[in-house]
């Protein structure tokens, strides 16, 4: 998806030119958490968690893409998106009304029929990024994912998609999170098992807390101060280097856009962990949520960032147009502009494309 938003530079300039001036802007990213439904008890989510589930319907969705903009890219996420039995349906919606240049979907992978079913029937002249959690070999992944047939059931998953991804149109990754020092051990463990698969692999590190994901709204829950990682489990500096040093030799063996893209988060991930405490110059672009990245939660409220679940919103209640340019969107958008920044992948590569920081040369921190 970044190789296909990358060929509308021209577009970035102007959006990143009005973002420098406090402008706000269209979104041309859409982050849509379908549900947050989940058929896995993850130990650093809270999303399976949630009471009260009150998930847009497909007419409502329709209602809602009609009113959005063109998109670059969709990402579907959850939850676990699959456990909606429409998410083809919704699939096909986005790539009608928005238009995007590329489709990304998020999943735990435990659905395998309907995963393939859902490549294999979407429109597959729009490319596919399909990207299945896989946090280790099996009993850690289990054990994460608080799961007894969670890694036999992704691992089938990606043996399906392995075999159709090049005639289907289809971008297959395998996303471990490392959530402790075993984890790191598995990084390399669940490499060797993914290369006869010919799977592109890669790691993301768990942060300790999510607004989106927690069982309380209107939280803020950002850094308070530029630089700040917290991570989910303790990892001595040791093991993080080692990890660290093995990341950086795989991404050499990636395709250009993807190890542009990993480069920049890895970087910016070891300023953080490896880093001077006390240091002010970090990799860390301008924030672009509530302006070029559009969230949409399953049931219509537009929340501010991955971080900050205060809602400016809902779709439901009210047509898309209002909301952007409501008194609580350009409160929030106030907030944005003052945070000293996080270091969420899902958040920080969309801020690096549309700020352009990710095509500069990265900036080293004085550590």
């Amino acid at each position: 998806m970044l190789l296909a938003t990358l060929r509308r530079i021209p577009g970035f300039f102007f959006d990143s030119y009005q973002l420098r001036r406090g402008k706000k802007v269209l979104p041309r990213l859409l982050t849509y958490t379908v549900t947050f439904r989940c058929n896995a008890r993850c130990i650093m989510c809270d999303s399976w968690k949630l009471q009260g589930h009150n998930d847009l319907k497909i007419e409502e969705i329709e209602t809602i893409f009609k009113q959005l903009p063109r998109m670059d890219g969709v990402r579907l996420t959850g939850g676990e998106p699959f456990v909606r039995q429409d998410l083809l349906e919704i699939t096909q919606l986005a790539i009608r009304y928005l238009k995007p240049l590329g489709i990304h979907i998020t999943t735990n992978g435990f659905l395998t029929e309907r995963i393939v079913e859902l490549c294999t029937k979407r429109p597959r002249q729009i490319p596919l990024q399909m990207m299945v959690s896989l946090d280790g070999l099996k009993d850690k992944h289990n054990h994460i994912r608080g799961s007894s047939i969670a890694f036999q059931s992704a691992m089938k998953t990606v043996e399906e998609l392995a075999k159709i991804k090049d005639k289907m149109n289809l971008d297959l990754a395998v996303n471990q999170t490392i959530v402790d020092e075993e984890g790191i051990e598995h990084y390399e463990l669940l490499k060797e098992k993914l290369k006869p698969l010919g799977v592109r692999h890669q790691m993301v590190m768990a942060y300790d807390s999510s607004a989106t994901y927690s069982i309380e709204r209107n939280q803020d829950l950002a850094p308070k101060q530029a630089g700040q990682f917290m991570s989910f489990g303790k990892i001595e500096e040791s093991n993080l280097k080692k990890l660290f040093e093995s990341v950086e030799s795989d991404i050499k063996e990636l395709p250009w856009w993807a190890r542009l893209a990993k480069s920049y988060y890895l970087k910016g991930i070891q300023q953080r962990l490896l880093g001077d405490p006390n240091s002010t110059t970090f990799t860390n672009p301008a924030c672009v949520a509530l302006n070029s990245h559009l969230r949409i939660f399953p049931n219509g409220d537009v929340p501010t960032c991955q971080f900050n679940s205060n809602i400016v919103g809902n779709l439901r209640k009210a047509p898309f147009d209002e909301i952007w340019k409501s008194a609580n969107a350009i409160a929030q958008r106030e907030w944005i502009r003052k945070c000293p920044g996080c270091w969420a992948e899902c958040e920080v590569l969309p801020s690096a494309i549309y700020s352009l920081d990710l095509i500069k040369p990265l900036r080293v921190a004085k550590i």
